[in-house]
């Protein structure tokens, strides 16, 4: 297909699918002139991989490409590439406030207790820490009551998303499935408690009244 099939087929601007190209996020198509190229389905799956990444998982350009870089390396263990489209999505850390000690004493207390087999360096360690030690600051420092309950439902998220990540038997779609899963996953989840929360106080405060 040329580039205006390609971007009636995914609902991308043709300068957009341009501009993808020159940052190196979809593939250039296959020269068929000096001023023409033409694309195939490859480019299609590829494009909505990046409105998903960008749209529903709110990355940057420059987080998408390296999660595009793990899709692109299937030889990579499974385990790796999640580590490495983990730390493409993590947001920049704020700045350590008051009470960081105590709060990653408290991490790493958890991750111990539970047997998690994380390393101290991934990201989401410190930004676990820095959100009890800002919750702390705030005058909610009892909210670590509910982390030995969080930690149990987080397990049971990640026992479903990895069995679901385990029925693609083809290496590069089960590489995309841990991307996706990971990033656009999230959304998911956060959409899913935002959901369980208005049910929740529904059932608790008003008496079963929809909202």
């Amino acid at each position: 297909m040329r580039i205006g099939e390609l971007s009636r087929a995914t609902g991308v601007a043709i300068p957009t699918i341009k501009y993808y190209v020159r940052e190196g996020l979809l593939p250039a198509g296959q020269l068929t002139s000096p001023n023409q190229a033409r694309y195939d389905d490859g480019h299609v799956r590829r494009l909505r991989l990046i409105r998903g990444l960008m749209d529903v998982g709110g990355l940057s350009v420059a987080a998408v490409r390296e999660v595009l870089a793990a899709v692109d390396a299937p030889e990579e263990p499974v385990h790796k590439v999640l580590g490495a489209a983990q730390e493409a999505i993590a947001p920049p850390q704020a700045a350590a406030p008051d009470g960081i000690e105590e709060a990653r004493r408290t991490v790493e207390g958890l991750i111990r207790r539970r047997g998690w087999r994380v390393a101290p360096q991934n990201p989401s360690v410190e930004a676990l820490a820095v959100a009890l030690a800002t919750l702390q600051g705030l005058g909610h420092g009892d909210f670590e009551e509910l982390l030995e309950g969080y930690a149990d439902a987080c397990e049971r998220v990640a026992d479903a998303d990895l069995a679901w990540v385990g029925r693609n038997a083809e290496v590069d779609r089960l590489v995309e499935s841990v991307v996706v899963g990971t990033v656009v996953g999230d959304a998911v989840l956060s959409a899913l408690r935002r959901l369980a929360h208005v049910d929740a106080s529904a059932r608790r405060y008003e008496g079963g009244e929809t909202v």
